[in-house]
């Protein structure tokens, strides 16, 4: 019996060696994978080059988060005592009687110093006695300030301001006098003060502002 050739189409042998080609490919690819894997990771220079950058950025940053925190809880302080005199001064204009903010450690009574960092009062005071008439009258009442925050006039003069019916505060000097809030370190960057004139007028002060601020 005669031996028969089998022959393959001509597009077939292509295709094997592309498919021989591709698994051996394959197989490097994966070996090449899994090395790398296996060496992935941070050297010790690489970690200590991020250690040495964070550093630098915290101490950059937490000076300035500071110094915002402070400025603007001193900020707030000294324009809730503002809000509550530029109220006093309204109502004192608008009821035609004599309406009184002083310092108050209960929210009740003056406390009769020049320090108010532990909270202040606004009342009508119709009969400039400088204090609550009894049973109320009582339009406002702020709680003491922030543990190491410090309010005061460093003259030890005022006590308390008294606003007309014409809007004048009563009994202030012609120069006016400066309430002074500090934090506990007393930073001058972040130092308020509040000036009471005494034609009623109040402004808020920097030491940038106003030299007095300090």
């Amino acid at each position: 019996m005669a031996a028969r050739l089998v022959s393959f189409p001509q597009a077939s042998l292509p295709s094997l060696r592309s498919n021989a080609h591709t698994a051996g490919r394959t197989g490097t690819g994966s070996a090449n994978g899994s090395q790398m894997k296996a060496s992935s990771g941070f050297t010790l220079i690489e970690l200590v080059v991020v250690i040495t950058i964070v550093s630098i950025l915290m101490a950059i940053g937490v000076p300035s988060f500071r110094y915002v925190t402070t400025s603007n809880r001193l900020s707030s302080e000294i324009n809730g005592l503002l809000g509550d005199m530029q109220y006093a001064r309204a109502q004192a204009m608008k009821e035609g009687q004599t309406v009184t903010v002083c310092s108050s450690s209960d929210g009740k009574t003056c406390l009769g110093t020049s320090v108010w960092t532990t909270g202040w009062i606004v009342f009508d005071d119709p009969g400039y006695n400088g204090a609550p008439v009894a049973g109320g009258g009582i339009w406002k009442v702020q709680p003491a300030l922030k543990t190491g925050d410090t309010l005061q006039d460093n003259t030890g003069a005022l006590v308390a301001t008294t606003f007309n019916r014409a809007g004048f505060s009563v009994g202030m000097p012609t120069n006016g006098l400066t309430l002074t809030l500090h934090d506990s370190t007393k930073t001058k960057a972040w130092t308020r003060c509040l000036l009471i004139g005494a034609a009623g007028t109040l402004t808020t002060q920097t030491p940038i502002t106003a030299a007095g601020c300090q």
